[in-house]
């Protein structure tokens, strides 16, 4: 077996001419090597995205945290809108024959 470069997995079959295996298992082995190398670099990448954060990605988390942020004022505004346009109970309201609340 002849040592070929990561990339050069993919274009050639190192265990093609291999005199102790028949093709087929020279296929299989090659689609172990194809996927072992597919599997190295899925690890280096992940690699990669973890010790450095992805800038893109934290400026569109960044704006969506403005626009939530807004979103929560404009939320909590609104609910003191509606709380505040309330009427306030009468003060016959509190002469319910029910109610059994005790009032100072």
């Amino acid at each position: 077996m002849t040592s070929h470069s990561p990339s050069d997995i993919f274009a050639v079959n190192p265990y093609e001419s291999h005199p102790s295996l028949s093709p087929l298992e020279a296929e299989v082995l090659w689609e172990y090597a194809k996927l072992a190398q597919n599997v190295r670099m899925v690890t280096q990448k992940t690699h990669s995205l973890n010790e450095e954060p992805d800038k893109m990605m934290l400026a569109r988390l960044r704006i969506l945290e403005k626009k939530m942020g807004l979103v929560l004022t404009l939320f909590k505004a609104s609910v003191w809108g509606v709380i505040n346009e309330q009427p306030e109970p009468s003060p016959q309201a509190h002469n319910d024959s029910n109610d059994t609340t005790i009032r100072h």
